[in-house]
Order: structure tokens, then C-alpha cells, then sequence
């Protein structure tokens, strides 16, 4: 199959069930809320070392925000409810209340499942802290040297799918870094899905498993031009450089549609051919065919 003049694989990406929360972050103003979120989302490119994968799932006008001011919708994808557990309040603690004039909400309110988050924080106004309840909803005032840190006391969890993913081939570094930009930015205007890793984009794509003993990843040498003649190649023989996009999101519609849309966006001139990695069905149970998905 092709698109435009470049190649789709008949291949599938392989993904996996996972858990994920909606936090709502707001801020007086842009500057504190991306200094918030650049803060919160550091160090959670991958679960295979990360306590969490974190993207921005929307930002959000004052209109859309709990407290009338400008937002975002976070998404925090882990293995388990019990990892989220213990990542998002020690993140929100560290990264979020301490960020001037942060405000943080429960983005998902009507979830069964839910986890404590101001519930444990609160503890920190060291007994002046307030909590109030509104409808269903409680809420804790925390006491800080601004005013107060207002925060929710649960957080809702539901299940989502992670690992969503294609790898673009290019001719020159040049031409792939644009192409990953591009479908990065396709990927971050859906709804519902982010791309957890820098800018959206892998350079770096991983197998599973490795010789040294004790490394439960490693480099996924496929794909890696130098090696080429060294290993079996997964790549186009006029590839000289691949990045891998890679999508979490809320339902498997949304990374099948985010995953169309980056390969649209992504695709053209210099772009030989677009893939996806898996690991032949056995590990995910969710299988994005690529063809399937463009037809």
C-alpha cells in the first residue's frame, strides 16, 4: 500500500491494556501552567523504567476549566491502579503543589475505580488544611506561602491501551525529523491519546529482552541503520534514519485514529515507507493493522 509516495508495511502495531487518570491542572496563567506540566511530566517517556507515561492530552480555555482559568488535561498511563497509586501523588506533591499558583482536579469523576491524591496530600497543611465537599466532589485546601493549593481528593481510573505506534523511515535525518513533527503534532490534536515521549517522538525503540542478564529492554537493533548487515533488518534498504511515534490513549478507537493520522501526516517526500513494531501478537492484545486502519 501507499501513501503518497510512501510505503505502508503490511504490518500491525502491538499494544497493550493499561490504566490511566485525567488530572485537570490550572494555573493563573500560561507560563505557571507549563511550567507545572514541563515539571509533572518529566521522566515518563516509558514504563519500562518510568513510574508513569504522561502527555498532554488538551489544554483547555478558562471557559472549559473547573476555576475559570487557563488548563490542561493531563493523561497518566501505568501498569496498574496501585502504580498510579503511588506515581501521580508523589508528582502532584513534588511537581504541582509547588508550582505557584496551581490548581488540580479530577478529570474523570464518574470512574468506579478511583485513587486517593489530596486525600494523602493533605496531611502537608499540617492539620490548617480545610476540606470541603460540593455535591459528590471533595476538595482539599492546602495552605501555601501563595494562598492555597487546591486540590481534589480522588482521582478516577479507567482502562485504557498503550504502545500504539508507528516507525517512520527516511533517506536523511533531515527530511524524518520533520515527518516525526509533523506526525507528532497530528497526534497531539486528537482527542483522548497522547505521545509520551519527547516531543512525541522515540529515537530510541526497544525490543524486549536483552543479553545481559537482569535488562528486561534494549535497543531495538532492527531498526537501527548502522547495524545493518550485522542483524536482521526490518528496515527499507534506502533508509538511513527511523523515529518511532508512539500512542496511549483512552480507548483502542482513539490510538487506531490517532495512528491514521500521524501516518497521514507524516507521510510524502523522503518518507521510503512507515511501520510499526510488535512482537509477533504474543504480548498485546491489541494488534493495529496499518493497511486495515488506512482502508
Amino acid at each position: 500500500m501507499q501513501l503518497g509516495p510512501t510505503l505502508i508495511d503490511d504490518t500491525f502495531a502491538e499494544a497493550f491494556g493499561m490504566r490511566y487518570c485525567r488530572l485537570i491542572v490550572t494555573a493563573a496563567d500560561g507560563y505557571w501552567l507549563d511550567a507545572a506540566v514541563r515539571e509533572f511530566s518529566g521522566y515518563s517517556a516509558s514504563v519500562i523504567a518510568c513510574d508513569a507515561e504522561i502527555g498532554i492530552e488538551r489544554r483547555l480555555s478558562p471557559a472549559e476549566s473547573p476555576d475559570g482559568r487557563v488548563g490542561v488535561s493531563l493523561l497518566v498511563f501505568g501498569f496498574s491502579t496501585d502504580a498510579l497509586a503511588k506515581a501521580i501523588p508523589n508528582r502532584t506533591g513534588q511537581c504541582l503543589m509547588t508550582c505557584p499558583s496551581t490548581a488540580v482536579f479530577n478529570g474523570l469523576p464518574h470512574s468506579e475505580t478511583k485513587i486517593p491524591l489530596g486525600k494523602h496530600l493533605r496531611y502537608f497543611g499540617d492539620g490548617y488544611q480545610k476540606g470541603k465537599l460540593i455535591s459528590t466532589r471533595r476538595y482539599w485546601r492546602i495552605p501555601v506561602m501563595d494562598g492555597e493549593f487546591i486540590v481534589e481528593d480522588v482521582l478516577g481510573v479507567e482502562r485504557g491501551v498503550a504502545g500504539g505506534n508507528i516507525i517512520l523511515q527516511a533517506r536523511e535525518q533531515s527530511v524524518a525529523l520533520a515527518a516525526a513533527r509533523r506526525a507528532a503534532e497530528a497526534v497531539h490534536a486528537m482527542p483522548g491519546v497522547i505521545a509520551p515521549f519527547p516531543g512525541g517522538v522515540a529515537r530510541s525503540g526497544s525490543k524486549v529482552g536483552s543479553r545481559y542478564k537482569g535488562l528486561k529492554a534494549s535497543t531495538a537493533d532492527a531498526y537501527c541503520p548502522t547495524l545493518r548487515g550485522r542483524v536482521l533488518c526490518n528496515l527499507h534498504p534506502e533508509t538511513n534514519c527511523a523515529y518511532e511515534i508512539v500512542i496511549d490513549g483512552e480507548t483502542e478507537s482513539a490510538v487506531g485514529q490517532a495512528m491514521v493520522a500521524a501516518m497521514q501526516a507524516a507521510a510524502g517526500e523522503g518518507i521510503v515507507a512507515i511501520t510499526a513494531g510488535n512482537y509477533g501478537g504474543k504480548l498485546g492484545k491489541f494488534h493495529f493493522h496499518l493497511h486495515k486502519l488506512l482502508s
